[in-house]
């Protein structure tokens, strides 16, 4: 009869496992800091002030701010006022990308933030609590010659949070309020070649529409896109690691099937874990690049998020069916109360993630940050997000010392077994305890990843420089990298092995092979896949 390979595997083959797996997770921290740049670029756009000469404004018509057919254009509004040009008549046009550039779908999102150039006037000032309405079209082609095909249309409201940090004064006027950015747009795919944005900031001093906001001079554009070059080293990153889990988790699933007792609890969350990092794995991005699937930003966060929710509940489940006796372990209702918690974290994420991105499906201007309570409740949903992610983390390093406590107090009793015995068990708490280190060093990364990952959604609230924020490509691949091996290592580990401990040892000592035989045995016997499972729960029990 064997155990598992955790427990059954040579110190020197687990070594070498071991050595191997550390070496694919220093390759892939390289290939995020050696081969791919960075994950996204910020490329600056400034608005083009065109001329809209018909009094009745035409929604067909589309203002390119150059080429061969170019709108009429003005330097500024005081050129304007001079010339009688009402503020309703002047389109700001915005071409992405810049000229003799094209956007690519490898770059697969877009994300677009505004931000308004006000200068001071004492008879102009901004209102508090201002609010600009903003009419906004996007067109998209493909070649430059063809007509604009409208892809979106929409009048939205922003709130305007601008600070003058001087004297409000005569001599002061003409310099620039310090306005902070504004979200604008996002698209979840980037299929076409050329994208066009005009905008307009209509007036109507009856219903009070663009009254109060101050004298706008110009409007700044930020376009963030993801890098092609990543995206191609993260496609061929999911392309090598799919198979590699999924072989690993038919090969383990089928040496479960093969027991005459049936899977415990641990083995199914083990093997349910696997299925969630393959599916995570598919690189179903592939097809964004051919096609026009601008739900794609959806689904990846969907994907992520049963990856986090059953990543977090195995680790608990993990070290729970360490801790309890044989009564209350193996049944899945016992953890509803702390698995319970993560569920209903994951669907609020989930719901919260389909308030902005599953209206962006239809129109890409919305924003949940463009209300006041909006902003206040996606912030205060990442902040606890944040928090909650701390507290579980702290309540894994307790469970993992609990585990611990639980086998120290098992290992008091080694001294009286025989030798052989002895080392047998000493040898398998030490790769228990460094397994269990593994993995809350693997629970420590992924906190520290999520926690970023969020600070990257609130930078540009807080700190109002965004597109300048990048987390490394070497982070998001080395995690990712991690994630893959922590799975395969577990599903690796905790396989049954067709080692036969107790004949082993037979050789070297025959007198206490029956002995070692019969306490040795785990992977067959109805308490669970290893010794330490075993041993854990008749400590527990004690």
């Amino acid at each position: 009869m064997a155990g598992a390979i955790i427990e059954n595997m040579s110190t020197k083959k687990l070594v070498i496992v071991g050595v191997i797996l550390l070496l694919f997770q220093a390759f892939s921290f390289m290939v995020g800091g050696l081969i791919a740049p960075s994950p996204t670029t910020a490329v600056h756009y400034l608005a083009t002030k065109c001329v809209d000469q018909v009094k009745h404004h035409q929604s067909t018509k589309w203002f390119m701010p150059w080429g061969p057919n170019q709108c009429k254009k003005i330097r500024d509004f005081d050129e304007a006022t001079d010339k009688k040009i009402e503020a309703n008549n002047i389109v700001f046009a915005v071409h992405i990308p810049l000229p003799n550039k094209e956007m690519s779908p490898w770059f697969q999102f877009m994300l677009v933030i505004l931000q308004f150039d006000i200068a001071f006037k004492m008879y102009n000032q901004i209102e508090d609590g201002a609010l600009a309405t903003i009419d906004v079209g996007l067109a998209y082609r493909d070649d430059t010659l063809s007509e604009w095909t409208e892809m979106a249309h929409s009048v939205e409201q922003r709130k305007l949070s601008c600070n003058f940090t001087t004297t409000k004064t005569y001599e002061n006027e003409g310099r620039y309020y310090e306005c902070d950015l504004l979200p604008f747009m996002e698209l979840g795919n980037v299929a076409h070649k050329y994208y066009l944005l005009n905008i307009r900031l209509p007036v109507k001093e009856r219903k009070k529409i663009n009254m109060g906001i101050g004298e706008i001079k110009d409007i700044r554009l930020v376009g963030i896109h993801q890098n092609g070059g990543f995206t191609k080293v993260w496609f061929a990153m999911k392309t090598f690691l799919t198979p590699s889990i999924l072989i690993i988790m038919v090969w383990y699933w089928r040496r479960i099937t093969l027991m005459t007792r049936p899977p415990v609890l641990l083995e199914k969350v083990i093997f349910a874990l696997g299925l969630c990092m393959t599916f995570i794995n598919i690189p179903v991005e592939w097809f964004s690049v051919g096609f026009n699937w601008t739900w794609m930003l959806l689904f990846g966060d969907i994907r992520q998020g049963i990856f986090y929710a059953m990543l977090l509940s195995f680790w608990i489940i993990f070290c729970g069916e360490h801790l309890m006796d044989q009564m209350e372990r193996n049944h899945f209702s016992v953890y509803w109360k702390q698995v319970g918690p993560i569920v209903f974290g994951s669907f609020c994420l989930f719901i919260f993630d389909m308030c902005e991105r599953g209206v962006q499906l239809k129109n890409p201007f919305y924003s949940i940050w463009a209300s006041d309570v909006g902003t206040e409740l996606a912030m205060a949903f990442i902040i606890v997000a944040g928090i909650c992610a701390c507290l579980y983390f702290l309540f894994l390093c307790f469970m993992v010392f609990q585990v611990f406590r639980n086998i120290s107090g098992k290992r008091s009793s080694l001294p009286a077994m025989s030798k052989a015995r002895r080392l047998h068990y000493e040898g398998l708490i030490f790769r228990f305890k460094f397994l269990m280190l593994v993995t809350l060093t693997c629970a420590a990364m992924t906190v520290i990843f999520f926690i970023i990952s969020q600070l990257n959604v609130l930078h540009w609230k807080n700190e109002n420089k965004y597109y300048t924020v990048q987390v490394n490509s070497a982070f998001f691949t080395g995690i990712y990298g991690m994630w893959n091996l922590y799975v395969f290592a577990i599903m690796f580990l905790y396989a049954p092995s067709h080692k036969r401990y107790g004949d082993e040892q037979s050789s070297g000592d025959a007198g206490a092979s029956g002995e070692d035989i019969q306490l040795t045995t785990t992977i067959t016997h109805v308490d669970g896949p290893t010794e330490i499972y075993k041993m854990t729960g008749k400590e527990a029990q004690e």
